[in-house]
């Protein structure tokens, strides 16, 4: 059996962050995704290979399993190792000589939903599945999908055509980049398909799990003697009320204004704006004068 780098697969460091993987992993499937490479049986195995890697590289827990492996291998072949001479047994159904043995769970969990794994992939990983009694998991595909961040808020639908067939696909409110959405029979030959959701940069927020941040911006009057701020929130302006002596770059918690959770979606998290200041570049002679006239006048 031969020893498979799924960095090299995805074209990523191994060093690579979690962000950088899913990037890859996204621009790969969609460039093999076998809707758009009909009949073409290399780019359907190179799909196959593209979602295996991203499977174990995606999952905390595989992919520290995955990289003691791809040391222990290294080191092996540095000293001189044929790869046929490797002893695979170790590293059988996840529990290598003096090592701890890793339980992955639930089938479902083990195989993410996705078909096609090499032996490799059950070999290192598949132990948990064959020795439960329980029969294989079920097989399917990924495939990315990408959202705006207004739409994940409310929540969308997305029409798909797969196998000359049309779905409706409902994307509840509260996803996050990351989350699955099953369609039943929407994959290759009858298989599910999994849409793997990206939700897309926003200019106007940051998300940070269910909060969100932004920005509003008032002018130095408002800011020394108080007012209000308009402040743009996914359900529509809001009204922001600005205590006199506000300083720059303070920040302002609105409760229950970020995103919805998944499981709950009446409960929100927070919006945190950040105040910025705008400074005027021309001033009246008379809001001259009144300022220099304010600024004899000793706190």
């Amino acid at each position: 059996m031969d020893y498979k780098d799924y960095y090299k697969v995805l074209g990523v460091d191994r060093k690579a962050r979690a962000d950088d993987i899913r990037k890859a992993y996204r621009k790969l499937a969609m460039q093999y995704h076998p809707d758009r490479n009909p009949g073409d049986k290399k780019a359907e195995e190179r799909f196959k290979e593209i979602n295996e890697a991203y499977q174990v590289l995606s999952d905390p827990q595989k992919r520290t399993r995955y990289d003691q492996l791809g040391s222990a291998y290294s080191d092996f072949r540095s000293s001189g190792g044929r790869p046929s001479d490797f002893n695979w047994n170790d590293w059988f159904g996840g529990n290598p000589s003096g090592g701890t043995r890793v339980d992955y769970g639930d089938v479902e969990d083990l195989f993410g939903g996705a078909g096609g794994f090499s032996d490799f992939f059950r070999t290192i990983f598949g132990e948990a599945a064959r020795s439960s009694g329980r029969a294989a998991a079920p097989q399917g595909y990924q495939q990315p999908i990408q959202i705006e961040l207004q739409e994940a808020y409310s929540g969308t639908t997305r029409e798909i055509q797969t196998n000359g067939r049309k779905f409706q696909v409902r994307i509840p409110p509260g996803v996050k980049t990351g989350s699955k959405v099953r369609v039943a029979g929407g994959g290759p030959e009858g298989l599910d398909l999994y849409l793997i959701v990206e939700i897309a940069e926003d200019s106007r927020f940051q998300q940070e799990e269910s909060d969100l941040h932004t920005t509003a911006t008032v002018n130095v009057f408002t800011a020394i003697l108080g007012g209000e701020a308009d402040v743009e929130t996914l359900a529509g302006k809001v009204k922001l009320n600005i205590p006199a002596g506000t300083q720059p770059d303070q920040v302002f918690r609105l409760a229950g204004r970020g995103m919805p959770h998944l499981k709950s979606p009446n409960t929100k998290g927070d919006l945190y704006v950040k105040l910025k200041v705008q400074i005027p570049r021309y001033l009246s002679s008379k809001q001259r004068e009144l300022i220099e006239e304010a600024s004899r006048i000793k706190f």
